[in-house]
């Protein structure tokens, strides 16, 4: 039974079998999870030929250009067949939240824009930390408001001179930038 992209959204019933060819080109068969009318998404589960892994599509189903009912399945949410590797995604969401709390780091609280933009340039060659307000580069040299060079202490002299050096030059790039770019 093959039908246009105007399909009737009752047609799209859990556990249902679909080939599915859609406007962007793409052919595909998939058994439905679930259809969404508020957002007009259709969730499907496309087999795959070994193992237990399945794939997950999310489609709007206005990119429908045709489908055919190739049959009914079993519940594809039935738990007893269902495999969720815990481990991967265990450690996906550890990476995840590892990452984000990188980044929440990397961000400096009660700082000007000017000061984030020296920390990133600086970022970019040497590592970089916060300690309030202040920039840490190496762990040893300190860069102070207003961060211009004499604003730099701590650490040995070929340190100091190299964190001097690209605060000279990312003061530069920001001045022949103008205000507000």
């Amino acid at each position: 039974m093959a039908m246009d992209g105007s399909a009737n959204p009752e047609d799209f019933v859990v556990g249902c079998v679909l080939s599915i060819k859609t406007t962007l080109g793409d052919e595909f068969e998939g058994q439905v999870i679930t259809f969404d009318r508020f957002s007009n998404i259709l969730v499907l589960q496309e087999g795959s030929k070994q193992g237990p892994r399945r794939n997950i599509r999310l489609l709007k189903a206005n990119y429908i250009k045709e489908w055919s009912l190739l049959g009914q399945a079993e519940d594809p949410l039935d738990i007893k067949k269902c495999y969720l590797d815990l481990n991967s995604l265990q450690a996906r969401e550890d990476s995840a939240i590892r990452q984000a709390e990188a980044e929440a780091e990397r961000i400096g609280v009660g700082v000007t824009s000017e000061a984030q933009n020296i920390f990133d340039a600086l970022s970019k060659t040497l590592p970089v930390r916060w300690d309030k307000t202040v920039i840490v580069v190496m762990n040893e040299v300190r860069v102070s408001s207003p961060y211009l060079p004499e604003s730099v202490s701590g650490g040995t002299p070929a340190a100091n001179d190299r964190v001097k050096k690209v605060l000279e030059l990312e003061r530069k790039r920001l001045q022949s930038r103008g205000p507000g770019q």
